[in-house]
Formats: C-alpha cells, sequence, structure tokens
C-alpha cells in the first residue's frame, strides 16, 4: 500500500512536469527537457561504467548531450544558425581524441562505443522535440510532443490493465515476459480511442492522420519499452536507477518515449508538415 502511494505521488509530480514544462513557456520547456536529457544520460553512463569497469569521464559526456538539447532549441527557434552546433561537433572529436590518453582500459573501442551509445540512444532523440516544438522557428507548438506523452501514457496503463487480466500469449517473453499481445492490442485501442479526442479539438489534421499517429507512436513506443528491458537485461540490472520512487530510473519512466520521439518527426514529416 505504501509503495502504491509512493508511485502514486511521483507519478503526479512526473506528469504535472512534463504538462508544465510543454504548455507554460518555451524556456520552461526547454529547462525540462534539458533537466530530463541530463538525467538520462547520467543514469546511463553510470550502468555502463557499472557494467564494464571502466570510466568514461561522465560528467563531460553528460554535459555535452545536454549542450546539443540546448543548442537545438536555440536553433529551431531561430535564435541562432548552424555555428552553435560547433562546439557539439569538437565534443565528439574530444571523445576519439580522449582515448589517446586513457591508461585506464586496454579495450578503447568499447569506450569509443559506449560514449557515442548514450548521445544516440538519449540525447538525439530528444534533440528532435525541439524541431516537433519548434519546426517553424516562429511560435512554440507543442501539441505533437503533448500528443505523444498521452498516448504512450495511455497505451501504458492500457496495456497493464488489460493484459494483467486476459494476457495469455507472451509477446516477446525473450525479452519481457510479463507483456502480452492482448495487452498490446488493448492497450493500441485505448490509444486510437484517445486520438478522437485530439482530432476533435484539431480538426485541421483530418481524424485518419491522428489514427495513423497514435498507432504509430503505439508500436515504436513499444518497441522502445523492449529495447530498453534488452539493454536492462545485458546489463543484468532490473531497473535503470531509483532515482523515481516506485519507477525506478530515468531510462525504465522514459523509455517508451526514446523510441517514439524519432518515430512521431518522421510521421510529421510524412503525412503533416508537408
Amino acid at each position: 500500500m505504501k509503495n502504491q502511494i509512493t508511485r502514486t505521488i511521483t507519478g503526479i509530480i512526473y506528469v504535472a512536469m512534463i504538462v508544465g514544462g510543454l504548455c507554460v513557456h518555451p524556456y520552461l520547456f526547454l529547462l525540462v527537457f534539458s533537466v530530463i536529457t541530463g538525467l538520462m544520460l547520467w543514469e546511463f553512463y553510470g550502468l555502463l561504467e557499472h557494467y564494464g569497469n571502466i570510466s568514461l569521464d561522465r560528467p563531460i559526456i553528460t554535459i555535452g548531450g545536454v549542450y546539443l538539447f540546448i543548442a537545438s532549441f536555440v536553433y529551431a527557434a531561430g535564435l541562432s544558425d548552424g555555428k552553435i552546433f560547433l562546439p557539439y561537433i569538437l565534443f565528439l572529436m574530444y571523445l576519439f581524441i580522449s582515448e589517446l590518453y586513457n591508461k585506464k582500459t586496454v579495450n578503447h573501442i568499447h569506450n569509443w562505443s559506449y560514449k557515442l551509445f548514450g548521445q544516440v540512444y538519449c540525447a538525439a532523440p530528444f534533440t528532435l522535440l525541439n524541431f516537433i516544438a519548434l519546426g517553424s522557428g516562429l511560435s512554440f507548438t507543442p501539441w505533437f510532443v503533448l500528443a505523444l506523452f498521452v498516448f504512450v501514457w495511455i497505451n501504458d496503463s492500457g496495456a497493464f490493465l488489460v493484459g494483467s487480466q486476459i494476457g495469455k500469449h507472451r509477446l516477446f517473453e525473450r525479452i519481457s515476459p510479463k507483456k502480452s499481445w492482448e495487452g498490446f492490442v488493448g492497450g493500441a485501442l485505448f490509444t486510437l480511442a484517445s486520438s478522437l479526442v485530439f482530432a476533435h479539438y484539431f480538426s485541421e489534421i483530418s481524424l485518419y492522420i491522428w489514427l495513423g499517429l497514435s498507432a504509430t507512436i503505439v508500436v515504436f513506443a513499444t518497441l522502445g519499452d523492449l529495447t530498453e528491458s534488452l539493454l536492462k537485461r545485458t546489463l543484468g540490472v532490473k531497473d535503470s536507477g531509483k532515482l523515481l520512487p516506485g519507477h525506478g530510473g530515468m531510462l525504465d519512466r522514459f523509455d517508451s518515449i526514446i523510441m517514439a520521439i524519432p518515430a512521431l518527426y518522421i510521421y510529421l514529416k510524412l503525412f503533416i508538415q508537408n
């Protein structure tokens, strides 16, 4: 009972933080998601350091990923040109050159791979949020990002409710034994139904586009969840961290979002913005 209360309180704070960051002001969006990106990177590199028993210059590579997010916000908002990314290019060069002076490890290829892995897996997807919310550079329109989170939350909740009640056929037993096809279908149906609400309030976009968007997010959010489950199995951990009481770590909370963001970006480019 106590754990459930803790989980509920954490969930409320988490949702309030996300919705506030999306609906209040662009600079609050920048602050909230910069912090999220930084915490995810810090947690991710901490897991890799423990797994590989190596030193990855954790503060520096975390700051590098956060800078990529901030620079993308500045660029997408039309506040600077492409020169804003030059420090990040130097940072990527540093990731390779720094291994010349690293005497603590033998396998430098692993170090390079680990460092770049975090940038691609954690920083790059969240960077795309800037181009979704500030695609025109003229105004802050975070509604697709809000839809992304709402669809993921509803899909997770629906899949859990249906799967826990009638789930029998395993979706991907080798990676996540608890997930079922029944839960997947249930979560998808709840999410598709919720897209009708967005279609009502944002009627300039057709219902079929909203349905396609929600279906796309369901598929890739599920794949994102499974990907993080595979990561944790490989690392031999149950939770990615303990930062969020009752929910685990940052990667546990944003695993579905990580893969759904690039899918949303591609969908918008193909079917809406053009």
